[in-house]
C-alpha cells in the first residue's frame, strides 16, 4: 500500500509539473497577445469592440464646436438581407414579445449610451447576447454613441451634452412615425442620458440607467469605500494636476486605475489565475475583454474637473445645483419620461445607493413622483458585479431583455415608483413573466443605513473647492510651463497600465521564445493537462484560495482604514460647523410641494365627474389592475387585445390612448373611491355600460390567472354602481 501510496505522488507530481509548465508557457504567450492586440488596437485608433456591424450617420468632429462622438446604426443583417454568420441557426435566439405582442413599438428606436470613464466604447454591444442583440431580435432599430480617444480641444460637458441632443434628433428624423427613441445609458452613460432627458424631454422616450452613479455620496458604512477616495486626497486638485501634466488632457488610465484599486485580489491574482488554471479554454475570452479594458481613452481638462467636482465630489445633479452652462441648472425632475434604474449589491462601484438614492433626494416623496405623472422603475440583481450589468449574455437574456420588451409598456403604468420583478415561466424556458410591484420611498431608503453620513461630504465639497482655487492659482500655471506636449506624451506612456502591455509583446525581443515554445506545444500534440483530481492541482487551488484570502484581508483593512481616516477627518467638530454652514443633505421647500400637490388634488377631483366612454373604461381597468399595487404584463396584454377589439378604444391614436391613461391614473391614485362612484356620469347610457361590463367580463376569462381578492373585490363593486 505505501508503495503504491508512493507511486500515486510521484505520478501526479510529474504529471503535474509537465502541465504547470506548459501553462506556464502558455499563459505568458496568451499575455504577448493581450501586448499585440493593445498596440494594434492603438494603430487602428482603437474603434470600438462592437461585435456588430455599424454604419456612421453623424460624426460630431464635423460640429460647430466639434466633440469627439459620433452616432452609428447598428446593421441587423437578418432585416437587410446580409448573410448572417452561423446560418439560420442564429436568426432568432429567443421570443421577439415585442414584435409578436406590440407591434408598433418594434419600431421604436433604441439609442445606447456606452460609459466614458477610461475606456472606449462597444461594451454594450460586444457579444452577440447583449443589449444591442436583444433589441435587434425584439425588431428595434438599434443606434450607438461611440467616441474617439482623444477629445477635440477646450471640449466640454455642454458640448458633448448639445451633440448626444442632436444625434437624438438625428434618430428622431430618421423615424418619425415610430415612438421617440428609447435611451439606454450605461454606467456614466447613464447619468450623460439623465442630462439629454432633463435638457429636452420632449426628444426621447424611456430611459435605462444600467448601473449608473447618480447619487455619489451614497453607501453603507463598511461596505463602500470608494466614495470616501475624493475626500481622502483633498478633492478635484489631484485631477487638476494630472491634467497639467497631460498638457491639458486627462489620462482615462488613471481611472482605470482606481478601478483595479479597488479588488486588488481579481486585479493582482484571480484575473490571472484563472487564465493560467484554464489556459486551453480562456484564451479568447480574456483577450476580448482586455481589448476593450487597455484601451485608454483622454478627456480634456475642463472635462473631468467638472465631472469630478459637479458630479462624484460635489454632487450637485441629485441636488438640483448642477450647472453645466452659467446660470443654467440641470433638474432632472423636467424629464418626465419614463425611467428604469438598474443596479446590482454585487457592484462595488456604483452600489444600489448610488443607483437610487436620487429618487429620494430628487423628488421627496412618491406623492410628488405621482403628482407630476412621472414612472420610475428599479430592477435589482443580487450578486452581478458592475460590469456584468452590461456584460453580461446571462444578464441580457433575461434583465436586458425583459427591460426592452417592456417599454411600450412603461407609459401606461399609473405613475408612481415600482419595481420591476422578472420570473421565469415555468412552461417556456427562457421566457419570464413580468410584473410592476408598487414601492415607496422607505423602501429604497431600507437599502441604506441612514442619510446622515453623506453630511461629512458637504464638508469634503467645501475643502475640494478650496484646494483647487489653491492649486489652479499657485501651482497650474508652473505646471502648463514644465511639461510640453511631447513629455506629456511621454509620461501617458510610461504610465504601469500601459507598460505591461506592450513590455509583454512583440516589440519585446526576450517574448520570441515565448512563441516559439507555445507554439510546440499547441501544434505538436504535446500538451499534457492533468486532471482537476491530480493532488497536486487540488493544492494549486487551494493555494490560490489563500492568495486570494490574503489579498481580501488586506482590502478590508485597507478599506477600513480609509474610512476611519476620512471620518476623523470630515465628522470632526470643525468640518462639522462647515457641513452645517453649507446647507442640508437634501434641500427642498417642503411648504411650497405640499400646496402645490393639495392643488394637484384639487385639479383630479374636479375632473373625475367629466369624460366619455374611452375615460371611463380606461378609469375600470386601471382601478381592478392596480388595486392590489401589482401590475402585470400579462394583464396589460389581455388589455391591449380588449381595446383592439373595441371600435372605439381602437380609434384612439397611441399619444390620445396614453393621455387618457395619465389621466385617469392621477384621478385613480387622487381618490379611488370616488372615482368609481362617478363611473355612471361618464356613462349615462345603458348600451355604454354593459359594453364596458362585457369587457370586464372578457378580461375575465382571457386573464389566465386566478384574480387577486382585491381585483375580484373592485370588478364587483365596479359592477355594483354601474348596475346602479
Amino acid at each position: 500500500m505505501q508503495a503504491g501510496h508512493h507511486n500515486l505522488w510521484t505520478t501526479d507530481w510529474e504529471a503535474y509539473w509537465t502541465d504547470a509548465a506548459q501553462r506556464a508557457v502558455l499563459f505568458t504567450d496568451i499575455l504577448r497577445k493581450r501586448g499585440n492586440v493593445y498596440l494594434e488596437h492603438l494603430l487602428s485608433d482603437q474603434p470600438p469592440v462592437l461585435v456588430f456591424d455599424y454604419e456612421t450617420i453623424l460624426d460630431g468632429r464635423d460640429f460647430d464646436p466639434p466633440v469627439n462622438y459620433a452616432l452609428v446604426r447598428i446593421i441587423d443583417r437578418r432585416r437587410e438581407g446580409r448573410p448572417v454568420p452561423g446560418g439560420a441557426a442564429a436568426e432568432r435566439r429567443h421570443q421577439a414579445s415585442v414584435a409578436v405582442e406590440a407591434p408598433e413599438a418594434t419600431r421604436r428606436p433604441i439609442v445606447i449610451f456606452d460609459p466614458r470613464a477610461g475606456h472606449g466604447p462597444g461594451i454594450g454591444g460586444s457579444k452577440k447576447d447583449s443589449q444591442i442583440g436583444m433589441a435587434l431580435d425584439a425588431g428595434h432599430p438599434v443606434y450607438f454613441l461611440i467616441f474617439f480617444t482623444r477629445p477635440a480641444p477646450d471640449q466640454t460637458l455642454s458640448d458633448v451634452r448639445n451633440a448626444q441632443i442632436k444625434f437624438v434628433e438625428a434618430v428622431r428624423q430618421r423615424h418619425p412615425n415610430a415612438p421617440r427613441p428609447a435611451i439606454i445609458g450605461n454606467c456614466q452613460g447613464g447619468w450623460a442620458a439623465a442630462l439629454v432627458g432633463a435638457e429636452r424631454p420632449d426628444l426621447v422616450g424611456p430611459m435605462v440607467f444600467n448601473g449608473s452613479p447618480l447619487s455619489y455620496w451614497g453607501g453603507v458604512e463598511g461596505v463602500n469605500p470608494m466614495r470616501y477616495l475624493g475626500g481622502l486626497i483633498g478633492g478635484v486638485w489631484l485631477n487638476s494636476l494630472l491634467s497639467d501634466l497631460g498638457h491639458g488632457y486627462f489620462d482615462g488610465a488613471n481611472l482605470v486605475a482606481n478601478f483595479e484599486n479597488l479588488n486588488p485580489a481579481n486585479t493582482l491574482w484571480t484575473k490571472l489565475y484563472h487564465v493560467y488554471a484554464n489556459v486551453d479554454t480562456e484564451e479568447k475570452r480574456f483577450l476580448d475583454f482586455e481589448k476593450w479594458w487597455g484601451g485608454f481613452f483622454l478627456m480634456t481638462d475642463r472635462e473631468i474637473h467638472q465631472i469630478v467636482d459637479g458630479l462624484f465630489v460635489g454632487n450637485k445633479l441629485e441636488r438640483g445645483e448642477f450647472e453645466l452652462e452659467a446660470g443654467r441648472r440641470v433638474d432632472l425632475k423636467n424629464n418626465d419620461n419614463p425611467v428604469v434604474v438598474f443596479a446590482s449589491f454585487g457592484d462595488n462601484i456604483t452600489p444600489p445607493q448610488q443607483a437610487y438614492n436620487w429618487i429620494v433626494k430628487t423628488y421627496g416623496t412618491v406623492e410628488e413622483i405621482k403628482r407630476r405623472g412621472q414612472v420610475i422603475v428599479g430592477i435589482g440583481h443580487s450578486k452581478i458585479g458592475h460590469l456584468g450589468i452590461f456584460v453580461s449574455a446571462k444578464i441580457a437574456r433575461k434583465e436586458h431583455k425583459e427591460i426592452i420588451a417592456s417599454f411600450d409598456m412603461l407609459h401606461y403604468l399609473p405613475p408612481g415608483l415600482y419595481e420591476m420583478q422578472i420570473e421565469e415561466e415555468p412552461d417556456a424556458p427562457g421566457e419570464y413573466a413580468v410584473r410592476y410591484v408598487e414601492k415607496s420611498m422607505d423602501d429604497i431608503l431600507a437599502l441604506d443605513d441612514g442619510l446622515e453620513d453623506e453630511k461629512a461630504f458637504l464638508a469634503v465639497r467645501q475643502t475640494s473647492e478650496v484646494n483647487d482655487r489653491l492649486y489652479r492659482s499657485l501651482v497650474s500655471p508652473w505646471m502648463r510651463l514644465a511639461v510640453p506636449t511631447g513629455m506629456a506624451e511621454t509620461i501617458r506612456q510610461l504610465h504601469p497600465l500601459r507598460v505591461q502591455r506592450y513590455m509583454l509583446s512583440d516589440l519585446n525581443p526576450w517574448m520570441i521564445p515565448i512563441r516559439a515554445w507555445a507554439d510546440v506545444i499547441k501544434n505538436n500534440d504535446r500538451r499534457q493537462p492533468v486532471g482537476e483530481d491530480n493532488i497536486y492541482r487540488i493544492w494549486e487551488k487551494r493555494m490560490s484560495d489563500t492568495i486570494v484570502d490574503g489579498l481580501n484581508l488586506y482590502r478590508d483593512m485597507r478599506d477600513a482604514a480609509c474610512e476611519l481616516m476620512f471620518q476623523t477627518i470630515y465628522e470632526s467638530p470643525w468640518m462639522k460647523m462647515l457641513s452645517d454652514f453649507v446647507g442640508p443633505v437634501a434641500p427642498r421647500n417642503d411648504q411650497e410641494l405640499e400646496e402645490m400637490r393639495r392643488r394637484d388634488a384639487e385639479r383630479w377631483r374636479r375632473h373625475m365627474t367629466t369624460g366619455e366612454f374611452e375615460d371611463a373604461v380606461v378609469r375600470i381597468f386601471l382601478a381592478i389592475g392596480f388595486s392590489d399595487q401589482v401590475v402585470r404584463r400579462k394583464g396589460y396584454k389581455v388589455i391591449g387585445r380588449l381595446f383592439a377589439d373595441n371600435p372605439r378604444m381602437r380609434a384612439l391614436d397611441l399619444d390620445d390612448l396614453q393621455q387618457i391613461v395619465r389621466e385617469q391614473s392621477r384621478i385613480v391614485q387622487t381618490d379611488v373611491d370616488q372615482a368609481i362612484e362617478h363611473l355612471p356620469r361618464l356613462l349615462p347610457r345603458g348600451k355604454d355600460r354593459r359594453e364596458a361590463l362585457a369587457m370586464i367580463a372578457e378580461a375575465e376569462r382571457t386573464i389566465g390567472r386566478p384574480l387577486a381578492p382585491q381585483e375580484d373585490a373592485m370588478i364587483e363593486r365596479v359592477r355594483g354602481v354601474l348596475a346602479a
